[in-house]
């Protein structure tokens, strides 16, 4: 099986530099929020094992909160252009062959970061800048893009091929039905149209499960201070904590509705400073940690909790754990997005966010928060951030839809099938 990974270069950028750059990145889309695939070599399908890339300003505006709401000095914090891949195999390697088809693209666009040089290694400077991840989630672990594309295309033959034989569907049993698509499949793969999937291997098998075992036990050795800050740090401070939950200016929902709803998958972007609390930023570190325990491990199949649009997603530390950055891919509007959160998952947007500054008062961390709406709402939105350049490998295929070509694909790799299962099967067509 191949594993998935992700990537996130960070980089300060000095602000005299930072509209100069803006148009550059500009430059790369067709228009506001679609990138020019024959412009931007890296976005043009020479990286085949690319699922995501984007380029994002990370510019908080939001910094004079610290002011605003605890009376502390505002903290000038640097501006970073961020680059993030979610792309499947190895990082070293996707590494080598980023900068191999892309060198020149991606010194264009960080030359203006702070020590950059125009002759440095490109690939050591990028490993350099290479920010942790404290959690990811991937929609579908060992799902590559190769597969994706298909899968779908092997759903969109099959139809036609079933439906150009002589009064299938109406003389044909769903058993004879199916067995006729699987020979369909069997010779698309002898043509080399098709890939088999790759088995998971015993010691991939063995990997996981050590792995699995040594986060339990870490996550289990710090559950008790994790609990002891939260009882006797956190619950007292829920009491108090100020909230600011204005409604976004329209200038700023201007711009970031622009890049949105193009194609069927959005992306996202929300950066902000974590409340100035030790308690809270180690809170807030355990919970990251729990996170990517669960996306790891147990949501791996199409779901983060009950969740089924989001495609990728990432939680990620900067300045020393003082701020904290959400990126993710997901299906549908953002209203509707955020609705589902909060209607099957609340709890999960509070034990992530909660530490964040301005976040709506939360009970225990897990209770309240979200369930205040409109003020979630409000805060995520002026949280957010436009993304610059963006990139989707596969624009036209939803994460529902590729759980439901990955099931018509292993219905395919069935030696048998009854009369039932054929016909449940042959309504995913």
């Amino acid at each position: 099986m191949m594993p998935q990974s992700s990537l996130m270069v960070a980089a300060e950028i000095p602000r005299e530099k930072v509209a100069a750059l803006k148009c550059v990145l500009e430059s790369m889309n067709s228009a506001s929020g679609r990138v020019d695939e024959q412009s931007l070599s890296v976005m043009a399908g020479k990286l085949d094992t690319l699922h995501f890339a984007r380029f994002t300003l990370l510019d908080d505006q939001t910094l004079g909160d610290i002011h605003l709401l605890y009376g502390k000095p505002v903290v000038e914090y640097p501006v970073y252009l961020a680059f993030m891949c979610d792309f499947d195999g190895g990082k070293e390697e996707f590494l080598s062959r980023l900068v191999e088809v892309a060198d020149s693209v991606l010194r264009k666009v960080f030359s203006p970061c702070r020590g950059f040089q125009a002759n440095c290694d490109l690939k050591q400077w990028m490993q350099e800048h290479d920010l942790p991840i404290s959690a990811a989630y991937i929609n579908w672990r060992g799902r590559t893009v190769q597969q994706t594309r298909q899968e779908r295309a092997l759903r969109l033959a099959l139809g036609p091929h079933l439906r150009s034989q002589p009064g299938a569907f109406e003389a044909e049993s769903a058993g004879r039905l199916w067995l006729k698509a699987r020979e369909f499949k069997n010779a698309e793969e002898a043509a080399g149209r098709l890939a088999l999937l790759d088995p998971v291997s015993v010691a991939q098998k063995i990997g996981e499960l050590i792995r699995l075992i040594w986060y339990f036990l870490l996550l289990a050795v710090l559950l008790l201070p994790f609990l002891f800050l939260v009882v006797f740090f956190i619950r007292p401070s829920e009491e108090t904590d100020p909230v600011y939950a204005p409604e976004p200016t329209k200038e700023h929902q201007d711009e970031l509705s622009i890049l949105e709803d193009w194609q069927f998958t959005n992306q996202f972007t929300v950066m902000g400073s974590v409340k100035p609390s030790l308690a809270r930023r180690l809170v807030m570190r355990y919970s990251f940690a729990a996170i990517d325990f669960t996306a790891r491990f147990f949501y791996v199949r199409g779901r983060l909790a009950r969740i089924r649009s989001i495609h990728a997603a990432r939680w990620v530390f900067l300045d020393r754990r003082r701020r904290a950055m959400f990126a993710s891919n997901y299906d549908g509007s953002l209203e509707s997005y955020m609705d589902d959160f909060i209607n099957k998952t609340y709890f999960g947007l509070n034990l992530a966010f909660s530490g964040g500054m301005s976040y709506p008062r939360t009970k225990w961390i897990l209770a309240g928060g979200a369930w205040d709406e409109q003020k979630f709402k409000n805060v995520l939105r002026r949280h957010q951030l436009p993304t610059q350049v963006w990139y989707d490998a596969s624009p036209d295929v939803t994460a529902v839809e590729r759980e439901r070509n990955a099931r018509i694909r292993a219905g395919l790799e069935q030696e048998t099938l009854t009369e039932e299962a054929a016909r449940q099967w042959l309504q995913l067509l």
